[in-house]
C-alpha cells in the first residue's frame, strides 16, 4: 500500500471537510486556511482526483476554539497578529467590559468588584482584597532601600519583584492560582507605595491605614477569608491608595472619584502595555513577570505617563490665568497638547466623560476643571478636539493636591487587573503563538570579519 493510500486508509472514517467548509467553520477566507496548514495549525489531504484538499473536521474545531478569529490572518508572519478577547469591546465611542457598559459598570460596582468579575465571571459585593504577610513585607523591604528620589512607577516595579520571590507558588499558571495571586498582588502594589507625607499611615474612612495599606492578614486586622486573597472588612483599594497620592484628607466625593477612575482604567482593548502582557503570558511568564512586562511599557510618556503631561499644563493655566497662552506655547514648541484626543474615539473620551461628572460634586475641582474645559475650547478652536482621560486624571490629581506624577500611579495599579484578565486569556491560548518574523534589511553575506579597533586605526 502507498503511503497516500495508508493514510486514506487512516482517515477514512473520520469526518473530512472541504476547503470552503473549514474557512467557513473558522471564519476565515480559503486562502488563509492553506495559511494554516503551512504554519503547521492544520493538516490536509489531496482530494480524490487531485482537485483542493480536506481537512479533519475534528482538528478544524478544534482550531476555531483556539483560535475565535474571525478575520484573515496575513500567511506571512507565522504571528497571530488578531487576538481574541472577552474583556474589552470599543464601539461607536463607548466601550464595555463583557458586553457591559463600563461607565453604568464604575458607577456601581467598586474597583475590587469589577476586577473579581472580571477575571472569575462572578460578581461578589464588598468583596475586598489582601495583601499576602510576607509578599507585602518583602515589598516594603524593597522600595525602603530605593534612592528617595525614586519615582512611584520604580517602587511598584521593584514592589512586583519582591512579590513574585515571596510567592513559591507562581509557577503554577491554573487559573485558580493565578487569581489568588492577582488578588495578593494589588494591594501588595498600594500597601508597598510611601505614605504622600507625614508620618507613616493616613488617615481614610475606618481608621488608620499602615504604611499606606489598609489590607492585610489576620494578623493585622483582616479575616481568615481574607488571609487566602479576598472577603476582608477593612478599606478598599482607592481608600488605601488615597493616602500614598497625597497628604490630603480624603472626602467620600474624592473617594469615589478615585475608585471608579481606577475602574474606567482596568482595560482598554490592546494598549501598548496590555500587547506587551499578551507577548509574556504567550511565553507563559508567570503573573507577576506579566505584570513587569506592563509596566515596563506603561513607564512611556505616551503611555501611563501621559497625564503627568496634562497635570503640569493645568498647573500652568492656573498659574497663568487661562489657556491661550499654554496651548500658544505648545504650539509654538512643536509639541501636541496633552489630555487631547484619542485615536480610538472621534468624541470624548468615555472615560472622561464619566470622570469630569463625578468631578463636578467635589469642590476643590471646581478651578482645575474650568481650565480643563478652556483648555479644551481653546485647542478645539479650528480643529475639533476632545478630553481624554489624561486631562481627567490630571484635573483630580491638581484639585487633590497630588504630585504630577499619581495619574501614572492610579493607571499603573488600575491596569495590573485588567492585564491578569488579559494573561488568563492567553495562558488558554497555544503557547508562543506570538512569533512574527523579521525582515532582515542589513548587509547581506558573506561578508568579512570586522577588524577590532585600536591605536592608530581611523
Amino acid at each position: 500500500m502507498t503511503d497516500q493510500g495508508a493514510h486514506d486508509a487512516d482517515t477514512a472514517g473520520a469526518e473530512r471537510l472541504s476547503t470552503r467548509e473549514a474557512a467557513a467553520l473558522l471564519g476565515v477566507k480559503p486562502e488563509t486556511v492553506y495559511a494554516y496548514v503551512s504554519r503547521g495549525q492544520l493538516s490536509s489531504v489531496r482530494a480524490p482526483g487531485g482537485r483542493g484538499s480536506t481537512f479533519d473536521a475534528d482538528e478544524v474545531r478544534a482550531l476555531a476554539r483556539r483560535s475565535g478569529r474571525r478575520e484573515a490572518v496575513p500567511p506571512t508572519g507565522g504571528a497571530d497578529l488578531v487576538f481574541r478577547t472577552g474583556i474589552t469591546l470599543i464601539d461607536h465611542d463607548r466601550y464595555y467590559y463583557r458586553g457591559v457598559d463600563v461607565g453604568e459598570l464604575a458607577r456601581s460596582h467598586s474597583y475590587e468588584e469589577v476586577a473579581e468579575w472580571l477575571w472569575t465571571g462572578e460578581l461578589r459585593p464588598g468583596v475586598r482584597f489582601t495583601a499576602p504577610e510576607q509578599a507585602l513585607a518583602a515589598a516594603r523591604r524593597a522600595v525602603a532601600a530605593l534612592p528617595a528620589h525614586s519615582g512611584t512607577t520604580d517602587r511598584l516595579r521593584v514592589s512586583v519583584i519582591a512579590a513574585s520571590a515571596a510567592d513559591p507558588l507562581r509557577f503554577d499558571l491554573s487559573p485558580v492560582s493565578v487569581i489568588g495571586a492577582a488578588r495578593g498582588l494589588v494591594p501588595t502594589l498600594v500597601g508597598a507605595l510611601r505614605p504622600a507625607a507625614g508620618p507613616p499611615g493616613g488617615t481614610v474612612p475606618g481608621g488608620t491605614v499602615p504604611q499606606g495599606t489598609g489590607i492585610a492578614g489576620p494578623e493585622h486586622g483582616g479575616t481568615d477569608e481574607g488571609a487566602a486573597g479576598y472577603g476582608g472588612t477593612g478599606p478598599g483599594i482607592a481608600a488605601c491608595l488615597w493616602p500614598a497620592l497625597t497628604a490630603r484628607a480624603a472626602d467620600a466625593a474624592s473617594l469615589a472619584v478615585l475608585d471608579t477612575a481606577l475602574t474606567l482604567l482596568i482595560d482598554h482593548d490592546l494598549a501598548a502595555s496590555t500587547l506587551a502582557v499578551r507577548v509574556a503570558a504567550s511565553a507563559h511568564a508567570h503573573p507577576y513577570a506579566v505584570v513587569s512586562a506592563g509596566l515596563g511599557v506603561l513607564e512611556g510618556p505616551l503611555h501611563g505617563a501621559a497625564s503627568g503631561l496634562a497635570h503640569r499644563m493645568l498647573r500652568e493655566v492656573l498659574e497663568r490665568g487661562g489657556a491661550a497662552p499654554v496651548v500658544a506655547d505648545h504650539l509654538r514648541a512643536g509639541r501636541r497638547v496633552p489630555g487631547l484626543g484619542h485615536r480610538l474615539y472621534g468624541g470624548e473620551d468615555p472615560r472622561a466623560r464619566v470622570l469630569f461628572g463625578l468631578l463636578e460634586e467635589v469642590p476643590e475641582a471646581a478651578a482645575p476643571l474650568a481650565a480643563a474645559r478652556d483648555v479644551v475650547s481653546t485647542a478645539a478652536r479650528h480643529t475639533p478636539l476632545h478630553a481624554n482621560v489624561d486631562l481627567a486624571l490630571a484635573v483630580l490629581s491638581v484639585s487633590a493636591g497630588m504630585p504630577a506624577e499619581a495619574g501614572e500611579t492610579v493607571f499603573a495599579v488600575a491596569r495590573t487587573a485588567g492585564w491578569i484578565a488579559h494573561a488568563l486569556e492567553e495562558y488558554a491560548e497555544r503557547p508562543l503563538r506570538l512569533r512574527p518574523r523579521g525582515q532582515y534589511t542589513g548587509p547581506r553575506p558573506p561578508q568579512a570579519l570586522p577588524r577590532p579597533a585600536g591605536p592608530g586605526r581611523a
